[in-house]
């Protein structure tokens, strides 16, 4: 058994949900900005994510449903992560993102992943964000939770594999036996022994270095 980590927002999924939400918020340039900053490794991703959600505050229930709504697992991701499901790996998302987004779209694929460690917005009474945010990978780094997963369920960080694309994947590329960039940005490509930009190139990848059997 392997454990096989990926990033969501940029990774396993193409929508990045805080844009989503800044859409409705009428802040998507700010967002994106501070996103992208952050992406690169210009901002510590806790300071970015802290900006992000304070430029969100008072979104109301009802938008922040829709945005959630809108989020997407890429084409061909359920059926990866069903066939190392199948081959007996552990497969888990490890974002800087939203249980609510990340759960939203995993289930409109019928795919369920085995561990999630992801961020929250904070809502008050009546639903709308309260512009904070908190969760494990605000302040922890995603190298951490990889160590910690690892020895919860057994498996030697040798034998992990990390796939993702921004500044914020780099702890957890950095520590696993297998590195993927995912479309990587500028900053990730040198610590990564693969880089591909599809989830068909990524299961050639996983064939080829023996995470799964090919297939015919």
């Amino acid at each position: 058994m392997k454990l096989i980590a990926f990033d969501f927002d940029g990774t396993l999924s193409d929508s990045e949900m805080t844009v989503l939400l800044a859409e409705r918020a009428g802040v998507a340039d700010e967002v994106a900005d501070i996103t992208e900053r952050a992406m690169n490794d210009e901002l510590s991703y806790a300071e970015s994510l802290y900006r992000r959600a304070e430029l969100l505050q008072g979104l109301s229930a009802a938008d922040v449903e829709a945005a959630f709504d809108e989020v997407r697992i890429r084409p061909g991701a359920a059926a990866l992560i069903e066939r190392l499901q199948a081959e007996g790996h552990h497969v888990a998302v490890l974002t800087g993102g939203f249980e609510r987004g990340v759960a939203a779209a995993l289930e409109k694929e019928g795919v369920e992943v085995d561990t999630i460690v992801a961020n929250r917005l904070p809502t008050d009474a009546a639903g709308a964000l309260t512009g904070e945010a908190d969760g494990p990978l605000i302040e922890g780094t995603k190298d951490d939770a990889l160590a910690d997963l690892s020895d919860e369920v057994g498996v030697p960080l040798a034998s992990t594999v990390a796939v993702g694309d921004g500044a914020n994947d780099l702890p957890m590329l950095e520590v696993a036996g297998l590195s993927v960039g995912f479309a990587p940005k500028r900053a990730v490509r040198p610590v990564c022994d693969a880089v591909v930009a599809s989830m068909f190139r990524l299961g050639k990848v996983f064939e080829g270095y023996r995470v799964l059997p090919k297939e015919d």
